[in-house]
């Protein structure tokens, strides 16, 4: 595929103003959403061979949750895009104010292979309903799934609108050595400062979705079985390789035994007693991870799980106990399925442990105590999190969701999606009936006594 050419096309059919109307918009993602429903068993087949997802999972996290994205913005774009009044400050009398919504144009959006289908379509659906044309770069390391995007998208949209580039390194530098009017990054943060590093040759605004080693705080009031049932989801939930999985659990010293044996009955709970056997149970995405993952784990620490398949590329949950920062798997953002256990005497030591490290795009707190968790959640920066739950605040449409710091920076879902692919224009529209000379020359004493009035 000649890049530089299909980009040349998009903004060819950009600049016809087809993509503008919001009729049009609405029928493009009512397509994707059409796309998305008909295409779903072989989504499940190709989740299932990237990453051994089962179809509940498949659903639950990616196919389900992007068609809600995609229905939200059919019934909320048309409200997004209206132009929004503002107030005309006295000194501009007498006019009316106003910003209207432009898409940028031309966006690529590059996604990870944690959630294939997920994180490359549902920032497709915020980018359609502002009205930009789109190159989308699923990752190399899910082929399954980015070679099954590709021919969704083809039998959707021409590709003057929407395209895909499918491909490894070399099709990543080639789309970021090109001139696009926003670039959306999900993935890690070595990556994510590469594509800023190249974005700023063309001055090219982006949005990076990183990710970090999110902590998750369990004080000593806490539900101890509801805590260790609610973190094992979100922990090993696609084998951690979940942005937003909590990367290591800080466990107040006088419960660490308890929540320990709360969480390996819950392991076994929702696992069953050997989870390289359960069907239902995931996979690494490639031996690369695999091995870095076994290098994580130090077996004198192993306080449930880690069991291993070579054959499969599956690591069974594991809880890690004792460990310190100076330990391997605390020297990285872990993604996959093994759980490190630290501990703290007061509320204001896991505060100030989180604080001396980069801002974690999620945080955690389970307590019973409603001032512990506003201590925690507003004392703490971090690009968002739950009270006595993990992950689930980023499965609705209603709310932003973002890094912050070294997690990221910009936001999208909802509204916020939208808005992350446009530019607000500010427009006032000044009358012609009068004309104030104050702000003309020749200055006087009077035309600066009538500004202070205006202007304080």
């Amino acid at each position: 595929m000649d890049i530089e050419k299909m980009i040349e096309k998009q903004r060819a059919y950009f600049a016809t103003g087809a993509t503008l109307p919001v009729s049009a918009r609405i029928r493009a993602l009512r397509r994707l959403y059409q796309t998305v429903k008909v295409y779903e068993p072989r989504i499940n087949e190709a989740l299932k061979k990237d990453l051994g997802k089962s179809p509940m999972e498949s659903y639950m996290c990616e196919t389900g949750m992007l068609l809600s994205e995609i229905s939200y913005m059919i019934r909320h774009c048309r409200r997004f895009a209206m132009p929004r009044p503002v107030p005309t400050p006295p000194a501009q009398f007498h006019a009316n104010s106003f910003v209207i919504k432009q898409p940028y144009g031309c966006v690529l959006i590059m996604s990870p292979w944690n959630y294939p289908l997920m994180l490359t379509l549902e920032p497709l659906a915020n980018a359609l309903a502002a009205g930009n044309t789109a190159i989308l770069k699923p990752s190399a390391y899910s082929p399954a799934v980015s070679s099954l995007i590709a021919e969704m998208i083809g039998s959707c949209f021409p590709p003057e609108y929407v395209t895909v580039v499918t491909g490894g390194r070399a099709e990543n530098s080639r789309l970021l050595d090109c001139h696009f009017d926003k670039i959306f990054f999900t993935g890690g943060k070595t990556v994510g400062r590469e594509v800023m590093r190249r974005a700023a040759v063309h001055l090219t605004p982006v949005t990076l979705e990183l990710g970090g080693k999110s902590p998750c705080i369990v004080d000593e009031t806490a539900n101890l079985k509801l805590a260790a049932r609610r973190i094992v989801f979100g922990k090993y939930l696609n084998c951690g390789q979940t942005c937003v999985a909590p990367d290591y659990v800080l466990v107040q010293e006088s419960v660490k035994d308890a929540f320990i044996a709360a969480v390996r009955e819950q392991i076994t709970k929702q696992y069953g007693a050997y989870p390289l056997d359960n069907p239902d149970y995931g996979k690494i995405i490639n031996e690369k991870h695999f091995r870095r993952l076994l290098g994580l784990m130090d077996p004198d620490k192993i306080a449930a799980g880690g069991d291993y398949r070579e054959e499969t590329l599956q690591i069974a949950p594991a809880v890690m106990d004792r460990v310190t920062w100076d330990d391997p798997v605390m020297g990285e953002e872990i993604f996959g399925p093994i759980m490190p256990i630290l501990t703290f005497h007061s509320l204001n030591e896991a505060i100030e442990t989180v604080n001396r490290r980069p801002s974690p795009l999620a945080l955690y707190i389970f307590t019973k105590k409603r001032e512990h968790a506003r201590r925690v959640i507003t004392r703490c920066s971090f690009g968002g999190g739950c009270v006595n739950d993990t992950i689930i605040h980023l499965a609705t449409s209603h709310m932003a969701f973002g890094g912050v710091g070294e997690s990221g920076m910009g936001s999208y879902h909802g509204r916020k999606g939208f808005d992350a692919f446009t530019h607000e224009k500010s427009i006032v529209d000044k009358k012609t009936w009068m004309d104030l000379p104050i702000r003309y020359q020749k200055y006087s004493k009077l035309k600066e006594m009538l500004l202070r009035v205006f202007l304080r």
